[in-house]
């Protein structure tokens, strides 16, 4: 075989690491679910899609045709979850320098490295896509699908799947992250998916006065969802004419091919990551002196600089306080979230007050920020818990509290508490940023001549109603109080049965998203279409009660015409709401503490 050739086949075909890590991910049960699981999801949604009553070949088409474009999205969002925990693995690999000491001493070269981190653990998501084909070419049976979309739609998921682990590679190539980054790696994928959907709408501009079909943005190309919905839904988001885009030749290419732009940015960026990464690879060696040093003092306890207090009654709390959320960095992250969760609040009312942006606006942004915050908020209790007991376990402490004479209940009860005290500062910036509407609203514009109520259409009518409910910032903290509660025990099951950190958070964002997507769902069709009661179940998830706070009559249209009884409905809905998750943490809480001992026995070998 001629050498450039040989060369040529061992940077991805032939690749050592690509090989090795695809026969190991092979045979992992995980692995195995997520592609089942991915695929049932797949066909499940394609066949709840058809279905319905179809009494001509035309309808069949439009049928299909819809049914493929809800596949599509679902298949992007699906690879948008399972990427970054696929990539998981890549992050954590900073963690454990050893493996990067035995790739260094091998003859591998820097490229050969990254492309075979990068594209032996993108294999699994690539056989994702290749598995649902199958499925959109049983769409084209029925017509109304042409080829050039569902080649447009694999292109958007594949190269997002493929910008995001490149970023994933680079990360774990540089040595920038490590164990505790893979939890803030896939916030950050899911934060910037959601900031430039919601700028995006707002940024949206009808094609023409009274026309419902709106102009693409200059973000689209940067998030998929965009890209696909201008690829598959022009009728209603289209795409600039190149004759007539503004900002010259790159304008007629951002703004009219919206698709084909979001394909060559997501390339040309995986490809400079990948350059830049086999560049660094080699310097893996020369900063864990500096990192150490680095980390230390981060990790220092202010407790440690000033004088002891009081432990408490429950010492398993203080000590996750005291190591975990009195550190330098810890109080940073928290106090500076906090610090601009409210400055983006106050901003907002203020623009609003000065008529820089209109009413809806307003509350389309508001909706973006506190949904933003919650899920960062219950994504870093997640992240947290799973870490909590399964860190013990790795750097040999449990096994020294387990000679105490603390027992399994006050020990969990310990995690908890600490656990919910370290993310307070946290779950009081969403709180506040309703808080600040609600007063907002209740001062007239802060004493300014601002239109704080809007008129909203329901049915053939129209209900008045505040630009925010006043009181759903005190909804918002009951709710949000027991749903981060359940959050943590979820994180600590998860991390009590796992034997890694990693396993254990994936494992419990995975359950957490599952249960808090079915609750939301049945809550924002229950919202939609039951009166009174529908108004109560909106406010079974966090995310839910805040759309129903800022657009009752698009939440709850089947009660909002009597607004008093629908706002009565939501607060009972939200004390109804707060007790059941207050339950859920009661039963976990009773089934650990009876589970606890025979599992870590049995994951330290014991058994």
């Amino acid at each position: 075989m001629p050498a450039a050739l040989d060369r040529l086949l061992r940077l991805l075909p032939l690749n050592p690491v690509a090989i090795r890590l695809v026969e190991g991910g092979s045979r992992r049960l995980r692995h195995l679910y997520l592609r089942s699981g991915y695929l049932a999801a797949m066909m499940v949604l394609l066949l709840l899609a058809l279905l319905g009553p179809s009494t001509s070949l035309r309808e069949l088409a439009q049928r299909a045709a819809s049914a493929f474009t809800l596949v599509s999205f679902g298949q992007v969002a699906l690879i948008c979850l399972l990427t970054p925990i696929f990539m998981a693995g890549a992050i954590a690999q900073e963690a454990s320098p050893r493996t990067w000491d035995i790739l260094l001493t091998t003859p591998l070269r820097p490229l050969q490295i990254v492309l075979g981190n990068l594209f032996g653990r993108l294999f699994f998501v690539l056989a994702l896509l290749v598995s649902t084909l199958p499925l959109f070419v049983f769409t084209q049976a029925f017509g109304g699908v042409p080829g050039a979309s569902i080649a447009a739609s694999y292109a958007i998921a594949a190269v997002s799947a493929l910008a995001v682990a490149a970023v994933a590679v680079t990360l774990a190539v540089t040595r920038t992250a490590g164990r505790r980054a893979v939890l803030v790696f896939y916030v950050t994928v899911m934060m910037v998916l959601a900031l430039t959907y919601a700028g995006d709408l707002w940024l949206r501009q009808p094609v023409a006065v009274g026309s419902t079909t709106m102009r693409t943005t200059v973000l689209t190309p940067l998030n998929p969802f965009l890209a696909l919905e201008a690829e598959l839904l022009s009728n209603r988001y289209e795409a600039w004419d190149p004759a007539t885009a503004p900002g010259g030749l790159l304008g007629r290419l951002w703004l009219g091919s919206p698709t084909a732009c979001f394909i060559w940015l997501g390339v040309l960026s995986s490809t400079a990551l990948a350059i830049f990464g086999s560049l660094r690879v080699r310097a893996i060696g020369e900063r864990p002196l500096r990192s150490r040093r680095r980390g230390s003092w981060l990790g220092r306890p202010v407790e440690a600089l000033r004088s002891r207090r009081r432990i408490g009654a429950n010492p398993v709390a203080w000590r996750e306080r005291t190591l975990r959320g009195l550190t330098v960095g810890g109080l940073f992250g928290r106090f500076a979230f906090a610090l601009v969760g409210i400055a983006a609040a106050l901003l907002l009312l203020l623009l609003h007050r000065q008529g820089t942006i209109d009413t809806y606006g307003l509350r389309l942004a508001l909706v973006a920020a506190v949904g933003a915050e919650v899920f960062v908020i219950v994504l870093t209790a997640l992240n947290l818990a799973a870490t909590s007991v399964s860190r013990e376990r790795e750097d040999g402490s449990l096994d020294i509290i387990l000679t105490t004479p603390i027992q399994p209940g006050p020990y969990l009860a310990g995690k908890l508490q600490g656990l919910v005290q370290i993310l307070l500062p946290m779950m009081l910036v969403p709180v506040a940023t309703l808080g600040l509407a609600s007063l907002y609203v209740a001062t007239g514009g802060f004493g300014g001549d601002v239109e704080v109520t809007v008129s909203d259409a329901v049915g053939v009518g129209a209900v008045t109603v505040p630009l925010v409910l006043p009181e759903a910032a005190l909804e918002l903290a009951v709710v949000l109080t027991g749903f981060v509660g359940f959050a943590v025990m979820v994180g600590l099951q998860w991390s009590i049965k796992s034997r890694g950190s990693i396993g254990a958070v994936v494992g419990a964002v995975g359950i957490l998203i599952v249960i808090a997507g079915v609750l939301g769902l049945c809550g924002a069709g229950a919202g939609r279409s039951i009166p009174v009661v529908g108004a109560a179940m909106a406010a079974l998830a966090p995310g839910n009660l805040v759309v129903a706070a800022v657009f009752p009559a698009s939440a709850m249209p089947a009660s909002i015409g009597d607004p008093g009884a629908a706002r009565v409905a939501l607060a009972v809905g939200s004390l109804i709401s707060a007790g059941l998750w207050a339950s859920l943490v009661y039963a976990t809480h009773a089934h650990l503490k009876r589970t606890f001992m025979a599992t870590v026995r049995q994951l330290a070998g014991m058994n």
